[in-house]
């Protein structure tokens, strides 16, 4: 076991250096200048933008700016933000919670729902029911996420004034941030009608974002069933009499529940990447906001570093169950 988990983190270094290359190189190749976007066009003499070019580092060859970058993060420093002057680390960890609290609603509803899609299809294969829960499923993986975000916004927001706009809360409340999780923050406050206004504001971004993840589970987990259902102990168990029910929920989506984990795993990064535009669209203070809003202020610190801990979470979720894949699986660790 060990060495296979040495086997698949020696895999991990070579990503991380390609990672840091990628977030050092993805705001440069960006039009703009960020010394004029930060300091303005306006009153920038050269001397002055001279200097401020030798105090960020631009002034110095390419490979070397990747260099003192990458030393940098190898050494747990970021760099801090050009616009608020504060370290890369501090921002990212204030708005995360956001974010994950966000991921978290998603990937349940994604569950929740994806999982007994794919049973009901699987056991109904071929039928009306299964052509019609994998059409939706496919409907919905292929839906472009601003798309579906607008639609939601225009039904439920504008026709039917069910759901807020934007925002985690209403402006009426207002109480500490303990944990970062609005829904636990605004519980614990005891005031009225804030839990409510918090679920409110969660239910279409949590749509929205949790949509791509449930088509996936939906058809991973009717692919999963289809290949069980063929087993021979599957057919052994419907001779000794057992019931659909208990055979297809216990004996069935037992084994079909591996690759399935593995997909909802992977499923991080599907959440992580469309989080950058569901928080944009519902103004979700979150680390996607923070990212779209520090490009288009070429925050070349904000924008690098966090590109940089994205990519590693989502490399660290994947190597978590690549390892997890191996001891559930241990025909695995011999590949």
């Amino acid at each position: 076991m060990l060495k296979y988990f040495g086997s698949r983190l020696l895999t991990f270094l070579p990503t991380f250096i390609g990672v840091t290359l990628i977030s050092f190189a993805f705001i440069r190749v960006l039009p703009g200048d960020p010394i004029i976007v930060m300091a303005g066009e306006r009153g920038l003499t050269e001397a002055r933008y001279a200097e401020l070019m030798t105090q960020f580092g631009f002034d110095q060859p390419i490979y070397v700016q990747y260099w003192d970058y990458f030393i940098g993060v190898l050494q747990g420093d970021l760099g801090q933000s050009f616009v608020t002057k504060k370290p890369v680390w501090d921002e990212f960890f204030s708005l995360f919670p956001a974010t994950l609290e966000l991921s978290i609603c998603a990937m349940i509803f994604a569950v929740l729902l994806g999982l007994p899609a794919g049973i009901i299809a699987a056991v109904n294969r071929g039928k009306f029911l299964d052509r019609a829960l994998m059409s939706t499923a496919l409907v919905g993986y292929s839906m472009p996420i601003f798309w579906w975000a607008l639609l939601l916004i225009i039904v439920f927001s504008g026709n039917l004034n069910w759901t807020p706009v934007s925002g985690r809360i209403d402006l009426i409340y207002y109480f500490p941030s303990a944990s970062g999780f609005i829904l636990i923050d605004s519980l614990a406050s005891g005031q009225k009608g804030a839990f409510l206004s918090a679920v409110r504001h969660l239910i279409l971004p949590t749509l929205v974002l949790g949509t791509i993840p449930l088509a996936v589970i939906a058809r991973q987990t009717r692919s999963a069933m289809l290949e069980v259902l063929g087993e021979d102990y599957i057919r052994t168990a419907r001779a000794k009499g057992l019931t659909p029910a208990r055979i297809n929920g216990i004996h069935a989506l037992r084994n079909a529940l591996i690759p399935v984990i593995t997909v909802i795993g992977l499923s991080v990064g599907t959440l992580l990447a469309g989080a950058i535009l569901t928080e944009t669209i519902f103004s979700w203070p979150g680390i996607g906001k923070w990212m779209v809003d520090s490009i288009f202020r070429r925050d070349y610190p904000v924008v690098q570093g966090g590109l940089l801990l994205i990519a590693v979470m989502v490399m660290v979720v994947n190597l978590t169950v690549d390892v997890l894949y191996g001891v559930i699986n241990p025909k695995i660790r011999k590949r």
